[in-house]
């Protein structure tokens, strides 16, 4: 029996109706794959659509190989050495592999989140705590203090002993605009013992200067108890209490994100009102180098006492008016905040 070779015309049809039939099939029925249209062509194992959408560019070459030989009772089933579908590339939707939320998107409960820094600052060092309110404001409580004393020193026949004191504490709203890195800080300085001390004595025969007249400080006699001169003054940095305050900055103090330090910075005034200013004297003064009139400047009926009273009054009142020009104190930092959740 002598086999006859298909004609290559008829194969060429057959499979092109093959195809068709499969297309047909793959877009008409959920549950039908193109296998099962093919059944005519030899090939029996059902196939979903979405095994079918995966084929590769190599699956479909052989796909179509065994198509051509679809006229053969005995030809391989086409779709029987596919591969399986790959697992998704995560690209269009895909797990974040990072989870960083950037700042001022992170929405935190009110009272979750604190942070502690400290800073230098003209209020002397500063040790701050922040609370998260919302995601529009947080609520900070200040303290600053410092303490210098530069000890005795001698400067133009005075000895002089300077001691600076910095106390205060205050409270502030930092209010975040639309939710950004900008801040601006109401608040209340409701403590404040800032102050500048000063104690000096003047050495015997020293000359100096009040309201352009000028004065010696006596040199120690026993015979009429006399003592140089010696004073002490008080510039007084605390006129208003409480002050109200007023600043902005950049930065957060508290991040609205998982991180936990944060670098804000800070620029304003505290309305502490001008600055007071209380001098003492004791001891004896003389308007003469060669000490021949001269009296304790707390003998009130004596004329050097009250020429030198006056000079001191007038040179004060003076002082005053020009402290008097600056009722605000600067504020200006540049803080370190570590943050963390507490619920």
């Amino acid at each position: 029996m002598t086999l006859q070779r298909p004609h290559l015309g008829d194969l060429r049809v057959t499979t092109i109706f093959a195809w068709i039939a499969a297309f047909f099939a793959l877009f008409t029925s959920p549950e039908l794959a193109p296998a099962q249209v093919l059944a005519n062509t030899g090939s029996s194992v059902p196939v979903s659509r979405e095994s079918a959408s995966d084929f590769s560019s190599n699956s479909f070459d052989s796909a179509v190989h065994g198509l051509s030989s679809a006229g053969s009772p005995d030809s391989a089933d086409p779709l029987a050495s596919l591969p399986e579908s790959p697992e998704p590339d995560g690209l269009g939707g895909g797990r974040e592999k990072y989870n960083t939320p950037p700042a001022a998107v992170e929405y935190q409960k009110p009272f979750s989140r604190i942070g502690i820094g400290a800073d230098v600052n003209p209020l002397g060092i500063g040790i701050k705590t922040a609370i998260v309110l919302n995601h529009l404001y947080d609520a900070r409580f200040d303290v600053n203090f410092f303490n210098y004393n530069s000890g005795r020193f001698e400067l133009e026949g005075f000895n002089v002993n300077a001691n600076l004191h910095l106390l205060s504490s205050a409270a502030s709203l930092d209010w975040y605009p639309f939710g950004s890195i900008w801040r601006i800080s109401p608040g209340v300085m409701f403590f404040n013992a800032n102050q500048l001390s000063v104690a000096t004595s003047i050495v015997p025969g020293t000359s100096f200067t009040l309201n352009n007249q000028t004065f010696y400080s006596a040199s120690a006699n026993s015979a009429t108890g006399a003592t140089p001169l010696a004073g002490s003054g008080v510039l007084g940095l605390h006129t208003q209490v409480p002050a109200f305050t007023i600043a902005g900055g950049f930065g957060k103090f508290i991040p609205r994100s998982n991180r936990h330090w944060s670098f804000p910075s800070e620029f304003g005034v505290a309305f502490t009102g001008a600055p007071t200013a209380n001098v003492i004297a004791s001891g004896w003064v003389c308007t003469d180098a060669a000490q021949t009139k001269c009296s304790n400047v707390g003998d009130p009926a004596n004329p050097v006492a009250i020429e030198f009273n006056s000079a001191l009054q007038s040179s004060l009142t003076k002082w005053r008016q020009d402290l008097g020009k600056v009722t605000v104190y600067p504020l200006f930092s540049y803080s370190v905040v570590y943050s963390f959740n507490i619920r």
